[in-house]
């Protein structure tokens, strides 16, 4: 349903006043939401910038010459996925910056919360691409696979199972 918003037609609904537990404009939850993602960033964007600095700089140890072309292959797609998982951290920001006094910040909410997902789980295949790297060069092939995989199993237990369990367990029934 298109709205009106200070003169431009927006497709984008606003974030539902919620009715249960705090009582809050649609401004005041925007507000809210936005400083929590702000919050939430600033833990994940550490760890971004740490693992995408360490993948910036293995290139130029003498070891790196030294690596297969299928480890060439892992690390080029770890520093991709760490660029892009940095962008869609930081883009938030970016899009606060763009839009701030446009009395658009639901929307804005909205669309950096997408943006900090995308970014959270392309962090995870960052994650899980680099340690698979790392354990290749550490372990044997066979062993650094399944650590791997008991990895990535564990991020998509407490990023993404864990969170959408306690979403619908704790959800309030209507």
């Amino acid at each position: 349903m298109a709205r009106q918003t200070g003169g431009h037609r927006d497709s984008t609904p606003a974030l539902p006043v919620q009715r249960h537990g705090r009582e809050e404009t649609s401004e005041e939850r925007a507000d809210r939401m936005w400083a929590d993602l702000l919050q939430e960033l600033r833990v994940a964007q550490t760890g971004v910038q740490i693992l995408f600095g360490f993948l910036l700089i293995a290139v130029f140890q003498p070891a790196f010459t030294d690596l297969s072309d299928t480890d060439r292959t892992l690390y080029v797609t770890a520093v991709v996925l760490g660029a892009a998982s940095t962008g869609a951290l930081i883009g938030p920001v970016c899009l606060h910056r763009v839009v701030a006094g446009r009395r658009i910040k639901p929307q804005a909410v909205a669309l950096a919360s997408r943006m900090a997902k995308t970014g959270l789980a392309m962090l995870a295949a960052t994650t899980t691409v680099t340690l698979l790297l790392l354990l290749r060069v550490a372990l044997a092939d066979t062993l650094a696979a399944w650590l791997t995989a008991a990895l990535a199993a564990w991020l998509i237990t407490v990023w993404l199972a864990l969170p959408a369990w306690a979403r619908h367990h704790y959800a309030p029934r209507k």
